[in-house]
């Protein structure tokens, strides 16, 4: 299977938001999953919890012993990447581990940031 057939597979599953619709969410967690010279470079999203990809699903995983507190199974996750590739596959891994509400954000960061919408600076310490 290609990558290309892989992100479909894993798209058919989500329920991808647009940037602009972000803000309209409730119960949500936003996960950056961005390296850090990235998120250093174009700044977060403010809100977003970076959380390192080889550690995400130990992270989130809702009956983990290693899970980040402040959500429950029922939390909508929404992953982002730079732009919107690595964040879909990611989103599903979290679905298959428990967090049926988990997607992406349509295009990523660079979409966001490009919509014109509110950007912190610099970069917070990831969870690793």
């Amino acid at each position: 299977m290609s990558a290309e057939q892989l992100l479909d597979e894993a798209r058919r599953d989500l329920t991808r938001v647009p940037p602009d619709r972000l803000a309209e969410l409730s119960d949500v967690l936003v996960i950056d999953i961005r390296p850090h010279h990235d998120r250093a470079a174009e700044g977060e999203v403010p809100g977003s919890i970076p959380v390192e990809r080889i550690v995400l699903e130990w992270r989130l995983d809702p009956s983990g012993t290693h899970r980040i507190t402040g959500f429950t199974a029922d939390t909508t996750v929404v992953v982002l990447c730079n732009e919107g590739y690595a964040s879909s596959l990611a989103a599903r891994d979290l679905q298959r581990v428990g967090l049926p509400n988990a997607t992406d954000l349509i295009g990523g960061f660079r979409a966001y940031a490009a919509a014109g919408l509110p950007v912190r600076p610099g970069a917070t310490q990831a969870v690793t």
